[in-house]
């Protein structure tokens, strides 16, 4: 899991350590082996810094920040051989994510499994291990780590080909639709 450390400011303006753990919003999914989700910081707005530390992301509503608003999420995917189990089940799963990241959900495609659309700009880095990242087209490419990846409100879907679990880093900024 993500070890979270928040800094703020006390009574008198001085720099102080506001917690230090593990992020409120932070899961092992059950239905889905390897995979873990952990979003590590919610704003409402870039042009206001909370000094005092206060987290928003316990009231959190959507994982997918309004025009404006910001996440900085990490996630762990597994390999895609999981989904390919015949004891993986599907609604079981989908319900989790739905838990974890309301909102996000909506945006995926039935038909496509994987691929979507949000409405945000992100920054996505390869913390450890390797992912296809897969475009409108078809085409894809390998990204491995410290790779960084600047998604502009694309259509996209990852692919982790391996044999082993991807665990990425992003920061999703809402965008104007």
């Amino acid at each position: 899991m993500v070890r979270r450390i928040v800094t703020g400011r006390d009574s008198n303006g001085r720099a102080v350590f506001v917690s230090d753990g593990t992020p409120p919003w932070s899961k092992q999914f059950e239905h889905t082996p390897g995979f873990a989700s952990t979003v590590v910081w919610t704003a409402a707005s870039p042009h206001r810094t909370p000094n005092d530390g206060r987290d928003e992301t316990p009231n959190m509503t959507n994982f997918v920040p309004a025009p404006g608003a910001s996440r900085f999420v990490v996630v762990t995917f597994p390999p895609d051989s999981v989904y390919a189990d015949p004891k993986f089940e599907m609604a079981a799963s989908m319900k989790e994510q739905a838990e974890q990241s309301p909102g996000l959900t909506d945006l995926f495609e039935q038909d496509n499994p994987g691929m979507h659309t949000t409405p945000t700009m992100d920054y996505g880095v390869v913390l450890d291990g390797e992912v296809w990242l897969e475009l409108d087209d078809g085409k894809e490419v390998l990204m491995k780590k410290h790779d960084v990846v600047v998604q502009n409100g694309v259509r996209h879907g990852w692919r982790n080909k391996s044999d082993r679990p991807v665990t990425m880093a992003f920061v999703l900024i809402g965008a104007e639709t």
